[in-house]
């Protein structure tokens, strides 16, 4: 057997989400890339390790052994590194972190000079959607999440990274449209986040305070879902503008003026009340709290671009 630590790696992300699409996400590959890779790895086996059910990926029993082996591999990999960079008297670890899906346009940001700076950091980052994040806090199993509101039962602390304002935003045809129309906005087709996104309740209070009519609605499940819907020409949407920098640009998402916009929330890093942190996560939080604006200025000030209210 000749397998490479990179293809374990893939193997064991393949076999955490039972999905290769969502696999080469989180690791930040190509799908194709992964696909091969499982491939390569599958070939030093005569017995399968995945089978296909209905066009659902599962581990066979002999997989679900293997991707067992292979964490304990990797683990005892990052063992040795660690400790490495410990004699050399280095901050080593690794802070987990889950994010709302609109968080993922700010938090690396936010993260890329801390780990550049100390290299035997781990980042276990989860992007997610509200739900999921605040269950994930609630039952302590990261450092940190990342929301635009905060949660209401959950007693938090936080440090507030940044402000985030929320427009009525379309491609070029229809923001014609509804400039030729004034401000009616009856018959327009709305898309709308899921259920307990707080874009889309932010989105909905909006909609109830004008008295607007909706009769035509489109639900999606990611930021990035409503913006290539929004950019398809399937109707209008409220978003936060972190996330169509590049579509501002070109103008090919545009700023729809409307009285009552923007909605303003900002975006806070939150963790449990009382958490004892590793001496990662308090390296981190110092360091937030020396270079926040720093960051600010030098990855977000195109923002001051659009924040017009």
């Amino acid at each position: 057997m000749n397998y490479t630590l990179n293809q374990l790696y893939v193997f064991l992300k393949i076999s955490q989400t039972k999905n290769i699409t969502k696999a080469a996400e989180a690791l930040h590959l190509t799908q194709p890339a992964v696909s091969i890779q499982l491939k390569n790895f599958q070939d030093q086996f005569e017995i399968p390790l995945t089978e296909i059910i209905g066009r659902q990926l599962y581990l066979t029993k002999f997989g679900e052994e293997i991707a067992e082996v292979a964490k304990r591999i990797i683990d005892e990999v990052d063992v040795m590194k660690h400790k490495s960079l410990a004699y050399k008297g280095f901050l080593t670890g690794e802070i987990n972190i889950a994010v709302v899906s609109t968080g993922k346009y700010i938090m690396p940001y936010f993260l890329s000079d801390f780990l550049s700076e100390h290299k035997g950091v781990n980042l276990r980052m989860e992007v997610t959607n509200r739900y999921q994040v605040l269950e994930s806090l609630e039952k302590n199993q990261v450092d940190f999440a990342l929301v635009s509101v905060l949660p209401e039962k959950s007693v938090i602390d936080k440090v507030t990274l940044m402000e985030n304002k929320l427009y009525l935003v379309s491609n070029s045809a229809w923001s014609e449209r509804i400039l030729e129309n004034g401000s009616d906005l009856t018959d327009l087709p709305w898309i709308f986040r899921e259920p307990g996104s707080a874009t889309r309740r932010a989105m909905e209070t909006f909609i109830a305070n004008r008295q607007i009519v909706v009769n035509k609605k489109i639900e999606l499940t990611s930021n990035e879902a409503v913006k290539q819907a929004i950019l398809a020409g399937l109707g209008v949407s409220i978003m936060p503008l972190i996330g169509v920098k590049s579509e501002l640009y070109d103008k090919s998402i545009k700023i729809i003026p409307l009285k009552g916009l923007p909605i303003q929330t900002s975006w806070n890093l939150i963790w449990l009340k009382g958490k004892r942190f590793s001496p990662v996560a308090n390296a981190y939080l110092s360091h937030l709290g020396l270079e926040k604006q720093r960051i600010i200025n030098d990855r977000f000030s195109w923002l001051k671009e659009y924040w017009k209210d």
